[in-house]
């Protein structure tokens, strides 16, 4: 802290004298004076691009957890998005995925272990449909199936995620009802305008706060966009019960 107090008095002093030499000195005198000066002292021009990005990253943190903060509720709890894990936990993940990438495939099975290994942990799981028609589709039924059974979600979107081949109609139905789901309720439900105003309000929260592509994580005030294995997941989660300043601990609202 001493030091970067040190930097930022010492370029204060260096821009107050800069200003008066090139008043004493006139434009062409000053130029030349200035360009010697960077010739013998190269490593000024370094250190001060470097304060430049250190500057530029403090501020862009400080505007992520700000905006964090800002759709808190939206983001971390809004009862419309699938929970798992700790609905309790004192750390909220928030994953926004795609039925279709594979990449969300690659990092499903990990979930299950990470959520047993941190118990205080709850898993917020937003449908950010962006590969297509049979995307959008599987995401209607994810929000269709935790809005009709919640208690028939966990089992539904591990066969979704586990699935080969196409996710048509026909497959999400047989999924559907392989987890115990009324396939001709879900049908219903899929189509209720509500849930295409959901998947399309996520699709504009994502955007919003960074996340243009699947998987995305919001971890505490880590907005992390692509994919990242459970260890970096629980390093980030120590991170955030340590110092997470966009974090609330309160009671779930709509």
């Amino acid at each position: 802290m001493r030091g970067r107090l040190f930097t930022l008095v010492t370029a204060g002093i260096v821009a107050v004298a800069v200003g008066v030499a090139a008043v004493v000195l006139g434009p062409p005198a000053f130029e030349r004076m200035l360009r010697d000066y960077l010739q013998q002292h190269p490593e000024v021009v370094v250190e001060a691009i470097d304060l430049y990005h250190q500057r530029e990253e403090a501020n862009a943190d400080n505007r992520q957890r700000a905006l964090l903060a800002e759709r808190d509720n939206e983001l971390r709890f809004d009862t419309r998005s699938p929970i798992l894990g700790n609905p309790n936990g004192d750390v909220t993940v928030v994953e926004f995925f795609d039925y279709k990438c594979p990449f969300c495939r690659q990092l499903h099975p990990q979930i299950a272990p990470l959520l047993a290994a941190e118990p205080g942990v709850r898993l917020v799981l937003k449908e950010f449909a962006i590969l297509g028609p049979e995307s959008t589709a599987a995401a209607r039924a994810s929000i269709a199936v935790w809005m009709r059974t919640p208690t028939r979600f966990e089992a539904f979107h591990d066969a979704m995620m586990r699935a080969t081949g196409r996710l048509d109609e026909t497959t999400i139905l047989r999924l559907a009802r392989e987890a115990g789901i009324d396939a001709d309720g879900l049908m219903l439900d899929m189509a209720d305008p509500k849930i295409d105003r959901i998947i399309a309000e996520t699709n504009v929260l994502a955007h919003a706060i960074g996340v243009n592509g699947t998987p995305g994580l919001v971890i505490g005030d880590t907005v992390v966009p692509g994919y990242i294995d459970a260890a970096e997941i629980r390093r980030l989660i120590a991170q955030a019960r340590q110092s997470c300043v966009s974090c609330r601990a309160r009671a779930v609202t709509n």
